[in-house]
């Protein structure tokens, strides 16, 4: 869940993302895993849905491979757009700001810190989100 204020925007970069809505000193937990809140789903389950579900779900979801499971952050946390340039470190578990953010700046971070081959899983190029 997350646990910054934030609010979403359309993005310059990609549909919609997350503005921070507070200074955010480097090093804060912007958002944590939570398993009460977010919701994880069997890598079978989202292989057995039909292609137009599971590619509109896919936008959403990530596979932490820790858990070896599908997660779906159940916040807004689902907006956070791909940058080559992240002011989020990520990790399957956990995001921290890799800097201060300031009011107003959107979250980013690089998709492929907590999911290694998340484009590719996809089927989507990385020039498409960068």
């Amino acid at each position: 869940m997350l646990r910054v204020k934030v609010k979403v925007v359309e993005s310059a970069l990609q549909g919609k993302g997350i503005v921070a809505e507070e200074f955010i000193p480097k090093g804060t937990v912007t958002w944590q895993y939570d398993p009460d809140k977010d919701i994880a789903y069997d890598i079978s389950e989202v292989e057995s849905l039909d292609e137009a579900t599971r590619t509109d779900l896919m936008r959403y979801l990530y596979l932490d491979f820790n858990l070896n499971k599908y997660i779906l952050c159940n916040d807004d946390q689902k907006f956070i757009n791909h940058s080559t340039h992240p002011n989020i470190s990520s990790e399957p578990e956990c995001d921290v700001a890799a800097r201060d953010i300031q009011p107003g700046e959107e979250l980013v971070c690089n998709y492929e810190d907590y999911e290694q081959g998340w484009f590719e899983r996809r089927g989507v190029q990385k020039e498409d989100f960068s």
